[in-house]
């Protein structure tokens, strides 16, 4: 049986401050670590990931659909769609954001964590296209009129030495 991973710190921390009710996306879902963990605690959960083996390992698990889709192509696969809750960990995909960060439904939360410049020191990702820049989570998720709940940028040591940015944010009712 495949190994599961654990949710990142930043998810378990925070996860309470989703909305008890509603849909929770998780984008780019990866193996799916937190899309179970969601689910676990009784949300329901889109778990998205252009993987369908990975999303394959999440379709008999209660409380999760999944969809696998193209996050990067020309047409956004999730337009028209709210959610109460949308978490993202390790992916950044700049062109999207604000329609991403615009799905977010009255009283809905965003968790947000990924790599920043800072990271290439300490291995992959290192392009720069793929790494934020110091404050710029927080200024797209103020743009997008999110209100801060809690804030980290910096060098993270676990699950191994990185430099990390991450936001918890909410849309007001």
């Amino acid at each position: 049986m495949a190994q599961i991973i654990r949710p990142s710190g930043w998810i378990e921390r925070y996860s309470s401050c989703l909305p008890a009710a509603g849909r929770i996306l998780d984008l780019a879902c990866g193996s799916g670590r937190h899309a179970r963990f969601l689910a676990g605690q009784g949300r329901q959960v889109l778990a998205v990931d252009r993987d369908a083996s990975a999303l394959a390992a999440l379709n008999d698990v209660a409380g999760i659909e999944t969809r696998c889709l193209d996050l990067e192509g020309e047409v956004w696969p999730l337009a028209g769609e709210t959610f109460a809750g949308i978490v993202v960990t390790n992916y950044l995909w700049r062109p999207r954001l604000p329609e991403l960060l615009g799905q977010l439904a009255g009283g809905g939360v965003l968790i947000y964590e990924t790599f920043m410049l800072g990271n290439e020191a300490w291995g992959k990702p290192s392009n720069p296209d793929f790494l934020l820049r110091p404050g710029e989570l927080r200024a797209v998720a103020a743009a997008a009129g999110l209100e801060e709940i809690a804030w980290f940028e910096g060098y993270a040591g676990e699950p191994k030495p990185c430099v990390r940015q991450a936001i918890v944010a909410r849309r007001p009712t």
